[in-house]
């Protein structure tokens, strides 16, 4: 079970680095989703139509820091059930903006309600405590 719990945290983290990676540029352009940011923000506006076109940036922005800051938390180990619930949350927006906005079949193809529920399962599992830096900070109270 421990290595269950060590694979979600990595794969949820891997997972949102990656996709920073690619808006970044930092992924071939053969293989990449966005490219660069741009693209990644022409992204964001078409599966957020409801937002105002200057608030794009922030929300693009937004979405990218929470992305690298959750992806660190969980691949530490530091207040894991805790980043993993963001995660799962952060991961189910990103799913129902993409359903409600294009439809089902993109977030089922980039299996974002998968990540989704992935993320709140790692949640889930609070007495599992293994390579997780938590141990070590618990243990000097």
């Amino acid at each position: 079970m421990k290595a269950i719990k060590i694979f979600l945290r990595l794969a949820v983290a891997i997972s949102f680095l990656s996709a920073v990676a690619d808006r970044l540029g930092f992924w071939n352009k053969e293989i990449a989703v966005w490219g660069n940011w741009d693209n990644f923000l022409s992204y964001t506006q078409m599966i957020n139509p409801w937002l105002p076109k200057s608030t794009v940036s922030t929300i693009g922005l937004l979405a990218t820091v929470l992305e690298i800051v959750f992806a660190v938390c969980l691949m530490i180990g530091y207040r894991t059930e805790y980043f993993a619930k963001l995660s799962g949350y952060l991961l189910l927006i990103f799913a129902l903006s993409m359903t409600f906005s294009t439809g089902i079949k993109g977030a089922f193809d980039y299996s974002v309600f998968s990540a989704s529920a992935a993320a709140f399962a790692l949640s889930t599992m609070h007495s599992l405590k293994y390579l997780e830096i938590d141990i070590v900070l618990n243990s000097k109270k």
